[in-house]
């Protein structure tokens, strides 16, 4: 519970990477986005990251880590290895840093670092490790090859997405689907692909990985599953599509009113008798 409200008086955003400028990233630089990222990272802990660990000694790069919420879930896993984490931004690197530190954690090195130009030499890494950060650039498939230039034959390269377009709940609303549509255009006209989840393996196998091993990683809630309505369906995706609203509004995609509707018809699904799912996709693979 500390290290949740910890995070919650963090005030940056999980994304800040190049090519990104501040208008692109479609969910806003908002206090309010910060604590959604905290309780996304503390609800879907276990389902992302329970096959996440990495052998004492190994060198890991965390790619695109902001503030830190997958780092600190990282180095708790394996506290024997060591992690690299780095991120464009200065001040998610500070924020980052300190919340480190208030956790107790002494495995993890920061580095102030552009994607696409790290300052590392070839095959200096072991693994690499890289978490909703693929579905805001521009150029996915140059990513990929930047990350996989700093990692050693045989090392390892797990990458996790989400996919919008798996999003179904009861009661069904026409109105609450087109907001999600509405997030996933804005983020289109960023440059960003809100449904590259399902197309993590040809994008890997694109860049040369072949044996390439994609799971699945399903949310489901339910009134029985009290802690999964609240940290998923309320926390994490409505308060992510509820921040987009003003990039969708401002790219004439939705009136305010249709909006305001199908937000309210998407809290309807957190109610007793609504259901919301979701799914992820964790891919893994080794570097030939």
């Amino acid at each position: 519970m500390t290290d949740i409200l910890t995070w919650k008086r963090l005030s940056w955003t999980l994304l800040h990477f190049p090519p990104m400028t501040s208008l692109d990233y479609v969910h806003g630089y908002t206090e309010d986005e910060a604590n959604r990222l905290a309780d996304q990272a503390g609800t879907l802990a276990d389902l992302l990251h329970h096959d996440t660990q990495y052998p004492a000694g190994s060198r890991v790069l965390e790619a695109g880590c902001g503030v830190g919420a997958q780092t600190r879930i990282l180095a708790r896993r394996s506290p024997a290895a060591h992690f690299v984490s780095v991120d464009v931004s200065a001040r998610s690197l500070a924020l980052a840093r300190a919340a480190i530190e208030r956790a107790g954690l002494d495995n993890v090195e920061f580095r102030q670092a552009d994607l696409f130009g790290l300052p590392f030499s070839e095959a200096s890494f072991d693994h690499v490790f890289v978490c909703f950060v693929l579905e805001h650039l521009r150029r996915p498939e140059d990513a990929l090859a930047a990350l996989l230039r700093v990692l050693r034959p045989g090392g390892s390269l797990t990458v996790i997405e989400g996919d919008h377009g798996s999003a179904f709940f009861h009661p069904q609303s026409p109105r609450a689907s087109r907001t999600i549509e509405c997030l996933s255009e804005a983020q289109a006209a960023a440059g960003g692909d809100s449904l590259i989840g399902r197309r993590l393996y040809p994008l890997l196998r694109s860049v040369g990985l072949h044996d390439v091993q994609v799971s699945p990683r399903f949310v489901y809630a339910d009134a029985s599953r009290p802690g999964w309505v609240d940290g998923f369906t309320r926390k994490t995706f409505i308060a992510m599509v509820e921040g987009a609203a003003e990039p969708a509004q401002r790219l004439g995609l939705i009136a305010k009113a249709e909006w305001d509707g199908g937000i309210a018809d998407l809290k309807r699904t957190a109610e007793n008798d609504g259901t919301f799912c979701y799914t992820f996709f964790k891919a893994m693979t080794r570097k030939p």
